[in-house]
């Protein structure tokens, strides 16, 4: 009930009593569970950055790929994706970092969303697709990256498009990324500044 009030009406737009109204409970039943209603709203960004969770592993599964960088890809087009959603687009994007402070908003983002990012980045430094000491830097990059182009696509006056060229962007980058060894160079990926190369 909450989650749609918030985002029909923004966090400024939505107030106590039309959520008591909407659920149709007392003031009291909702003040047992949140102190307030900015504690009410956290409550629903932790929600739908669960649900958004579920549908970038449901996308990525559903790809049928199988190699880590496949499966990075998939999971990022699917969050492009899900940025022209009205829900995520209002509640995560746009209202989320006002509203709990850039510092409680980054942290429910790496809550959700990192460890994902180091899992299969580290996955694709097993298979020699990237240095394995860049992966943690690597999944913060590819985490504010995807937030960046999410947000643009939320601001954006023709989402379609604003969609269309973020994941066309994504799909290039990332294939960038996570290229294999070329034909001329066919071992293990070397690291950065003189290290050794990756076992």
């Amino acid at each position: 009930m909450a989650t749609e009030l918030f985002a029909d009406r923004g966090y400024e737009g939505t107030s106590i009593e039309a959520v008591l109204e909407r659920a149709g409970v007392s003031r009291g039943s909702l003040y047992h569970h949140f102190p307030g209603k900015d504690r009410l709203f956290e409550a629903v960004v932790e929600a739908v950055h669960a649900q958004v969770g579920e549908a970038t592993l449901a996308a990525a599964g559903a790809s049928g790929a199988t190699e880590a960088h496949d499966l990075l890809k998939a999971a990022e087009l699917a969050w492009i994706r899900l940025a022209g959603d009205a829900v995520v687009r209002r509640i995560l994007l746009i209202d989320a970092p006002t509203v709990l402070g850039w510092r409680r908003w980054r942290d429910i983002e790496e809550q959700y969303s990192l460890g994902m990012l180091k899992a299969v980045l580290q996955e694709a430094a097993t298979a020699g697709r990237v240095p394995a000491r860049l992966v943690e830097p690597f999944a913060h990059i590819l985490l504010a990256a995807g937030n960046e182009m999410a947000l643009v696509i939320a601001l954006a006056d023709d989402v379609p498009a604003a969609q269309a060229a973020a994941e066309a962007a994504v799909e290039e980058f990332l294939t960038r990324l996570l290229r294999p060894a070329d034909s001329e160079n066919t071992g293990p990926v070397a690291e950065p500044d003189g290290g050794d190369p990756q076992r």
